[in-house]
């Protein structure tokens, strides 16, 4: 087994919660309301084929030219009222947030000695609202103050400030005016504006880019801001999930980005945006760059901008989660080729159970357009208007046949909230395991869990929920709510593999832990077996 593993995280900003354990969750900010600006056609791009030599001044002048578009981005956000949530609520949300980060007492807590504290003596104990910050990367694309940046720079915000190239000094309020959590883009606006012009960007065209083209990342990596690096476009239409069941078509670059450059430009050889950074992969040895990024295209993101300035991206839903055609077994659905899309379950009450789509039907065209594989109906789907009644042809059966179905409107939460659900009511109640010889007491790490521990997207491990105060684990350090990633250099999956690798440890031996901790992140920690 390799002894590296690759996951996901986003470029998130760095954030520090205002009391000493580090505590940082975000809630979920709706949409504003519709904003007041007038309807607008998405910005031009130029479409031009890129050529001419690159020459020793070409990226000094990108640099020169582009980095005064680029803004510095922080936020503010509420964390406390989610610890509630995080710890199952209830009576015993005390005892667990002492149990996991120490209490007001315990070493390192916030009443601790030589730490703030957060009471006057004789009143009674209260806790301070937790105020979690972070920071990101945006770029002006119009000169009455409209920027683009993540989704997740901004997600839960309770204040925007930007800070403008050349101006570092002053923060300008921002407010939110749309995002979209499905392509992680959101357009913010200067509450306040400076006196002098903005300059803004000019937009290339992302379908254009091809692997081997030189392209620049502008942002502001762990605070150092206006960063710039360079590099190649490394592959396009790489699908990247977002959330469950749905993903996006990404450009790969090798251009270093780092938690920080979230919502910076990815600019082509001539300085226009084609692309806004978004993700990195990172292994079990670092979060920072080595060497694989993701931008959305700006072809993307520019299309929903008219969308965007009216606060709500509007897409289409038929209620179906589909799979691909395998490619050794095509003939067996009656298919000349390994194309099309194989609906695994149907929403029920949604718009395909109501035209009659049935879990084993293959769709291979939908509304006039040809299906070869499935996240081309996924695309499809989504930008067709709602409302919109369109023929679908399905092979069922060996045969073929069409239906029409009544596109409905994707509502995102809704339907993440129903997956969520829905696993829930389906799935036992969490298997416990554990690591014998190591009192430990472990758990499987969920999505959620995952999330509020500020843990790179996609990674797995097992939760420790209980540590034996006697056992060399103990003795160690580990405690609970550390989750293991690794045992000896060996990823885990869940708590079923931690526990296994643990048990194959003979007595006497050596576990060398890689753990995430909340407020530390990795942490290398060696537990003999007793």
């Amino acid at each position: 087994m390799s002894t590296r593993k690759t996951t996901l995280i986003y470029s998130l900003p760095i954030a520090v919660a205002s009391l000493a354990v580090g505590m940082v969750i975000s809630s979920r900010l709706d949409l504003t309301p519709t904003s007041s600006a007038q309807i607008v056609a998405a910005p031009p791009m130029n479409s031009a084929p890129i050529t001419g030599p690159i020459d020793a001044q070409t990226f000094r002048n990108i640099a020169k030219a582009m980095s005064p578009t680029v803004v510095y981005i922080r936020t503010e956000m509420k964390a406390r009222q989610e610890l509630a949530d995080f710890f199952g609520g209830g009576g015993g949300d005390d005892d667990l947030f002492r149990r996991f980060f120490g209490g007001p007492n315990a070493p390192g807590g916030p009443n601790a000695p030589g730490a703030p504290g957060d009471q006057e003596p004789g009143t009674p104990n209260r806790r301070r609202p937790q105020v979690a910050r972070a920071s990101g990367t945006g770029f002006i694309i119009s000169k009455d103050g409209f920027i683009l940046t993540n989704s997740h720079v901004v997600e839960g915000a309770t204040k925007i400030q930007v800070s403008l190239y050349g101006d570092d000094e002053r923060f300008y309020a921002a407010k939110l005016i749309g995002r979209d959590q499905l392509t992680d883009s959101a357009l913010i606006e200067l509450i306040e504006k400076p006196t002098a012009p903005m300059p803004e960007v000019k937009f290339g065209d992302s379908s254009q880019m091809a692997p081997g083209d030189w392209v620049m990342a502008i942002g502001n990596p762990f605070g150092y801001t206006y960063t710039v690096t360079v590099g190649v476009i490394s592959a396009t239409q790489r699908g990247l999930r977002v959330t469950d069941g749905r993903s996006n078509e990404m450009l790969q670059t090798d251009a270093a980005i780092n938690p920080g450059n979230s919502g910076g430009p990815l600019l082509n050889a001539r300085g226009e945006v084609i692309g806004m950074n978004t993700a990195i992969i990172t292994n079990t040895q670092t979060e920072g760059n080595i060497g694989i990024g993701f931008a959305v295209p700006s072809n993307t993101v520019r299309e929903l901008l008219p969308q965007l300035r009216q606060g709500k991206v509007v897409r289409g839903r038929i209620g179906v989660s589909v799979r691909e055609v395998p490619r050794d077994a095509f003939a067996d659905f009656g298919l000349k080729s390994a194309s099309g899309a194989i609906v695994s379950t149907v929403t029920p009450g949604g718009s395909a159970a109501r035209g009659g789509i049935e879990p084993g039907d293959v769709i291979v065209d939908f509304n006039g357009h040809p299906v070869t594989k499935y996240d081309d109906l996924v695309k499809t789907v989504v930008s067709t208007k709602p409302g919109t009644q369109v023929p679908v042809k399905v092979i069922r059966n060996r045969q073929e046949r069409t239906l029409t179905v009544t596109v409905d409107e994707l509502d995102l939460d809704a339907e993440q909230n129903l997956t969520q659900n829905r696993n829930n009511n389906g799935a036992p109640e969490p298997q416990q395991e554990h690591g014998e010889g190591f009192g430990l007491t472990l758990q499987d790490l969920t999505a959620p869990m995952a999330r509020r521990l500020q843990m790179p997207t996609g990674q797995s491990g097992a939760v420790i929920t209980d540590v034996d105060p006697d056992s060399g684990s103990a003795t160690a350090g580990v405690r609970p709510g550390d989750v293991i990633l690794s045992v000896n250099r060996k990823p885990v999956a869940n708590a079923t593999d931690a526990g296994r690798e643990l048990q194959a440890i003979r007595s006497g031996g050596l576990a060398q832990l890689l753990l995430w901790r909340n407020e530390l992140g990795q942490i290398f920690v060696p537990v003999k077996k007793d």
